[in-house]
């Protein structure tokens, strides 16, 4: 009769307690990704904002148009430019960046606008300002992110 191979019931316990101690050791290296996440999700937008703010300048200054200022009141695609950048208006940047969906329309006033992302409690906390051109000069986005809103930690 032939013996059946297989393992034994200490092997088997032996293999499931490395496997608990490596889990133990790595959870805490991949709970900090959602950090990482959250960061490169507003650094994402900011990019977005200001990819979207340099191509649009490109189709405003191929029109004759970047030196429009706010009466002028220029269009280039839809988008309403002020010094050939998107303005500061919610509709501006609705129309010039794709995947605003995630994020919640704050205020807009004295050329700018904010968002804030719309999965956090405390919004103040993580916001993305964007800065229409004040003249021919580059419109600006910031990232503002402070507390646990944004970074995850406690």
């Amino acid at each position: 009769m032939k013996r059946q191979g297989g393992f034994t019931l200490i092997e088997l316990v032996v293999v499931i307690v490395i496997l608990g101690i490596l889990a133990v050791t790595a959870a805490p290296r991949f709970l900090n990704l959602q950090n990482d996440a959250r960061e490169s999700t507003l650094q994402g937008l900011k990019g977005a904002i200001d990819g979207a703010a340099g191509i649009t300048y490109g189709k405003a200054a191929i029109n004759g148009l970047e030196a429009a200022n706010a009466a002028d009141a220029k269009t280039v695609d839809g988008i309403d430019i002020i010094f050939g950048y998107p303005a500061a208006t919610s509709a501006a940047l609705n129309a010039a960046v794709n995947g605003m969906n995630d994020w919640k329309f704050v205020s807009e006033g004295n050329g700018a606008i904010v968002y804030t992302y719309e999965g956090n409690s405390k919004t103040s906390e993580c916001i993305i300002t964007y800065t229409q051109a004040a003249s021919i000069s580059q419109a600006a986005s910031t990232l503002f992110t402070t507390g646990d809103a944004c970074t995850g930690t406690k």
